[in-house]
C-alpha cells in the first residue's frame, strides 16, 4: 500500500473559511458589546464646594430680589460686614480662640478614649464583654440630657465643657472602630497565624489596613460631634466663647451677629471634614472605590 502523505491546510483554508467566506458581502462585522457603567461616572473638580456655593448663590439671589426678609435671615453681605465689624472691634477674635482651644482639647481626649476603648474591645473576647455595653448604654443616653448631671459633678467651668465635647467625640469613634475591628475577616487571622506572625506584624499587616476605613468614618463623625457639642456647652452659663457671643447677641435682637456664628460654624465643619477627607484619601490610596 502506497504511503499517503498529509500535508496541513493553508492559513484562511478549510471549512470553517468557506463558512465565513460565505457571508454576503458587505454584511458589516458583529459590533462589540457596549459596557453599561453602573459607576456614580467621572469626578467633579471641587464637588464638595458645589452645594455651598449654589446655596449662598440662592440665598444672594433671594435677598437681593426682596423675597426674603431681613428680619428673619439677613443678606450675606450684610453678614459679612456685621463680622468684619465684630473681628475689629476684637470682639470676634478672643472668643474664636476659646472655642478652638475647648474643641481642640475636647477632641483629643475624645480620640484617644475612643481608640483606646476600640482597641481593646475590638481584640480582645474580655475586653468587649466589659466595655461594649458600658458605651452602648453611654451612646443612648442623651448628651443633653447628661448636662445637669455633669455641672452637679464638674461645676460649669473648663472641665465640665471640655468633658461634653470628649463624650460627643469618643463615641462615634469607638462604635466605628471596634465594628471595623470585629468585621476582620477571620481567615487573614488563620493565615497570619499559619505564617507565624508576631503580635506586632499581625497589627500592623492585618489589623491597621482593616480597621482604617472605619476609623476614619468614626473620625468624620466625632469631628461633627465636637463641633455639635462645643455649640450647647457654651451657651450654658459660659462667659466666653463663640456659643457665648451668639447668645449675648440674640439677647439683643441681633440677628446678623447670630448668623455670623452659625456660619463661621459651618465653615469649621465643613474644613475639618475635609481635612479629613484628604487625610483619609492620602492614607487609603491603596483602596479602588466610587468615591475616587
Amino acid at each position: 500500500m502506497a504511503d499517503t502523505l498529509i500535508r496541513p491546510l493553508p492559513a484562511g483554508s478549510g471549512p470553517a473559511a468557506e463558512a465565513g467566506s460565505a457571508q454576503p458581502a458587505g454584511a458589516a462585522p458583529s459590533a462589540r458589546r457596549r459596557v453599561r457603567r453602573l459607576g456614580p461616572g467621572r469626578r467633579i473638580p471641587f464637588a464638595r464646594a458645589l452645594g455651598p456655593v449654589l446655596l449662598i448663590a440662592a440665598w444672594s439671589l433671594a435677598s437681593a430680589t426682596g423675597r426674603l426678609d431681613p428680619r428673619i435671615l439677613p443678606a450675606p453681605w450684610s453678614v459679612v460686614n456685621t463680622g468684619i465689624q465684630l473681628w475689629n472691634s476684637g470682639t470676634l477674635g478672643p472668643d474664636l480662640a476659646i472655642s478652638l482651644q475647648r474643641a481642640g482639647e475636647g477632641f483629643a481626649i475624645g480620640l484617644v478614649a475612643g481608640v483606646a476603648l476600640a482597641l481593646v474591645a475590638g481584640l480582645s473576647r474580655i475586653g468587649a464583654a466589659l466595655i461594649d455595653g458600658n458605651v452602648q448604654i453611654n451612646r443612648a443616653l442623651p448628651i443633653l440630657g447628661m448636662i445637669p448631671l455633669f455641672i452637679l459633678w464638674l461645676g460649669i467651668g473648663e472641665t465640665f465643657k471640655i468633658t461634653i465635647i470628649a463624650m460627643a467625640v469618643y463615641i462615634p469613634i469607638y462604635i466605628n472602630l471596634s465594628a471595623a475591628l470585629s468585621a476582620i475577616d477571620q481567615r487573614y487571622v488563620e493565615l497570619a497565624e499559619t505564617l507565624g506572625l508576631s503580635r506586632g506584624e499581625f497589627l500592623r499587616h492585618v489589623v491597621v489596613p482593616g480597621a482604617l476605613p472605619g476609623f476614619f468614618t468614626g473620625l468624620r463623625l466625632g469631628v461633627t460631634g465636637s463641633w455639635l457639642a462645643l455649640v450647647v456647652v457654651e451657651e450654658v452659663n459660659a462667659t466666653s466663647g463663640l456659643g457665648y457671643l451668639m447668645y449675648q447677641q440674640a439677647t439683643y435682637g441681633l440677628i446678623d451677629s447670630v448668623v455670623v456664628g452659625l456660619a463661621i460654624y459651618g465653615i469649621w465643619g465643613f474644613a475639618s471634614d475635609l481635612i479629613v477627607r484628604l487625610i483619609e484619601r492620602r492614607v487609603l490610596s491603596w483602596r479602588r472605590t466610587l468615591a475616587g
